[in-house]
């Protein structure tokens, strides 16, 4: 039997050892850490009770899998739970556009803007399946469903500020903007509007959903399959050099491209060791838990009912934040997203005690304390937040990167989302 070895643990590296496991091989997973899932995990970060996800904490895409929803991993206690309310991006006057899992909801919520909504995104949320199995797989491949991507395609080229530019309201232009902000980038960039399509059409086919228990259930899901398929998993085990693994017949490496420089050394053909050193990292993240008493005083009601919540104010000015933030300042109104995850998931919560995730974006390798810009912007739209505090827990760029050495400089998207480095990654 031929042997395979994955390195890293987390979302990527183990669906790629169960592909492996189910094609017949004898797999095994290493881990540097001495827990599986990478940005994946759950734990108690702060207060016995009160569970936090690490990073990985919304699914749209996850929920949307062709691959894991072929794998049946229900079977194995993934259980997706869904928010009343997917996510709320509010404005200073109160108002918010609203995305909900129903198309039809979010357009009647938005008003004037509720045909134009239908019209830009109705289409890839109606294929959003057939897009996934095209867009999610190898991006050589050839595609399964073109008549799905050429609908898609022009408009997930476009700038983010030219979509915005389409609808007409406020409301509707930044609840787009938030979701596009998701990429860490400049949203007047070409390609920029394909990760908000992607995940508002994601949402309105499958909803913006949390695992129950926390994303580490994700990771026990796929870890379960893979020791179902006889495969193995080995934890504490930090591979420095191939030749530490020479003795497998197919290496694969959920790593990014710098650790895979370090392990595969000059056996990397020239040409491809070139790519892999011309990978750019991005936009870094501070990341803030807390523990709050109660609930979020929002002053929008709706996003008292919302699994995540994004911050920034209009359009405008959450492309400004953004712009900002990639030339290397911080702002001091950020883009922030909150994450509300118990409101699906009460099980996270001890007693009123309930776990608030939330996360900046920052200048790459950011070193400064960011906590309180952070409380401040969620104190702008929730005035006498502060008073809800119990505790809190902050993590830089330096804390992010020690945690899971794939955040370089605290990148948690593992590298720069411009088009040339989306299409053309190593």
């Amino acid at each position: 039997m031929s042997s395979a070895l994955v390195v890293g643990s987390g979302p990527n590296g183990l669906t790629a050892a169960v592909v492996l496991a189910e094609a017949g091989l004898d797999v095994t997973v290493v881990e540097a850490a001495p827990t599986i899932g990478g940005g994946t995990r759950t734990s108690e970060l702060i207060e016995e009770g009160v569970w936090h996800d690490h990073c990985s904490a919304f699914h749209p895409l996850g929920a949307g899998s062709p691959y894991w929803n072929s794998i049946d991993l229900e079977q194995h206690g993934l259980r997706w739970l869904t928010p009343e309310i997917d996510c709320v991006h509010p404005l200073d006057d109160g108002s918010a556009g609203v995305l909900h899992t129903s198309i039809d909801e979010t357009a009647a919520g938005l008003g004037a803007d509720g045909a134009r909504w239908k019209a830009v995104f109705g289409h890839a949320a109606a294929s959003f399946d057939q897009l996934a199995t095209d867009i999610l797989g190898p991006m050589i491949s050839i595609p399964r469903h073109p008549l799905a991507l050429i609908d898609f395609g022009p408009r997930a080229l476009a700038p983010a500020s030219l979509t915005a530019a389409a609808l007409r309201t406020p409301q509707a232009r930044a609840l787009f903007g938030g979701i596009a902000a998701h990429a860490f980038g400049r949203l007047s960039r070409l390609g920029t509007s394909a990760p908000g399509l992607m995940m508002i059409a994601a949402g309105h086919r499958h909803g913006w959903p949390v695992a129950e228990g926390g994303s580490s259930a994700i990771t026990a899901a796929l870890a379960a399959k893979l020791i179902a398929l006889g495969g193995q998993i080995e934890t504490d085990l930090k591979v420095d050099h191939l030749d530490e693994v020479a003795d497998a017949d197919v290496v694969m490496m959920d790593v990014t491209p710098r650790a895979a420089l370090e392990i595969l050394g000059d056996r990397l053909p020239t040409r491809i060791r070139r790519a892999y050193l011309r990978h750019r990292y991005g936009t870094g993240a501070f990341k803030v838990d807390y523990v709050i008493d109660g609930e979020v005083p929002w002053t929008n009601p709706d996003a008292r009912r919302a699994g995540t919540v994004h911050l920034g104010g209009e359009f405008a000015q959450v492309a400004a934040a953004e712009k900002a933030t990639l030339r290397g300042s911080l702002p001091s109104q950020p883009f922030v997203l909150v994450g509300q995850q118990y409101l699906a998931d009460p099980g996270r919560s001890n007693g009123d005690h309930n776990p608030l995730w939330a996360y900046a974006h920052v200048p790459h390798r950011y070193s400064g304390d960011a906590t309180e810009v952070v409380t401040a912007q969620i104190e702008r739209f929730a005035p006498g937040f502060r008073r809800q505090i119990v505790a809190s827990r902050s993590s830089g760029a330096a804390e992010l990167e020690r945690e899971n050495p794939n955040y370089i400089g605290g990148d948690i998207g593992g590298g720069a989302n411009d088009l040339a480095q989306l299409i053309a990654r190593p």
